[in-house]
């Protein structure tokens, strides 16, 4: 089995195209989605229907459940503009899809992690910032979980780990947006570094799985004037680099 993991568009239906541009010459069995698919600053509705039109095996994350929950004043800007905007067929769309999925008897698709669509999973957040999680706090999340892969999203951040008891989880990367700052339960800044759009390969082999980290370019200068014209200054730097905040601002 061959699987394409995408997950955290936030909107970015350029970003997307060229990820699904990507994988079609790839030749996957399947594409996953793992959720926080429409929430943003760019095109949540003109996103919808390219991906509902798809019909790919995918799960709410933790912005489609904002988003459902009810009241815009409560809202982030993100969410807010996704509430406004999605027509009822759309919001029927989000409503109807699982928190977690099996893929597969081995395969499980999470958001956050197996319990949680707002837990990172494989990332530790302290009063110091962001930090890698280690391998026993990621088995502590992981829990008595009985798949060989666990494919999560939530941190935008790309990255892998392979448990001691072989079970491996793996994060695509975000597509649509590659750097944030969250005030929960710490401030911190989750940075790719790059504006590209980020998504996994990840395919069984005679050995067990093994996972490619992919990145591809797109207009990322488009999407950045996109949410500029939506009143979106927040957008544009990590749009263009990757980075929360320009160096010379840090």
């Amino acid at each position: 089995m061959k699987i394409a993991a995408i997950s955290d568009i936030h909107g970015n239906l350029g970003a997307l195209d060229a990820v699904l541009a990507d994988i079609e010459r790839r030749g996957v069995d399947v594409i996953v989605n793992l959720g926080d698919i429409l929430s943003g600053a760019l095109q949540p509705c003109e996103t919808a229907d390219r991906l509902m039109a798809l019909g790919l095996p995918t799960i709410k994350g933790n912005h489609e459940r904002q988003v459902l929950a009810g009241d815009p004043a409560r809202m982030g800007p993100s969410d807010r503009m996704a509430h406004a905007l999605l027509r009822p067929d759309q919001r029927a769309w989000i409503e109807s899809l699982p928190e977690t999925l099996w893929l597969s008897d081995d395969v499980l698709l999470v958001h956050g992690t197996p319990d949680s669509d707002l837990t990172y999973f494989l990332e530790i957040v302290t009063e110091s910032g962001c930090r890698p999680a280690t391998k026993r706090e990621v088995a502590c999340l992981a829990g008595n979980t009985d798949a060989s892969l666990i494919l999560c999203g939530h941190t935008h951040l790309p990255r892998t780990m392979q448990l001691d008891d072989g079970r491996l989880i793996v994060n695509p990367g975000s597509v649509g947006l590659p750097a944030y700052d969250d005030e929960r339960p710490f401030p911190h800044c989750m940075e790719t570094g790059s504006p590209h759009a980020r998504y996994a390969i990840v395919e069984r082999t005679a050995v067990g799985w093994s996972a490619e980290l992919l990145s591809v370019a797109y207009d990322w200068d488009a999407a950045a004037a996109l949410a500029e014209k939506n009143g979106r200054m927040d957008w544009v730097h990590p749009l263009k680099t990757g980075l929360v905040k320009s160096i010379d601002t840090v």
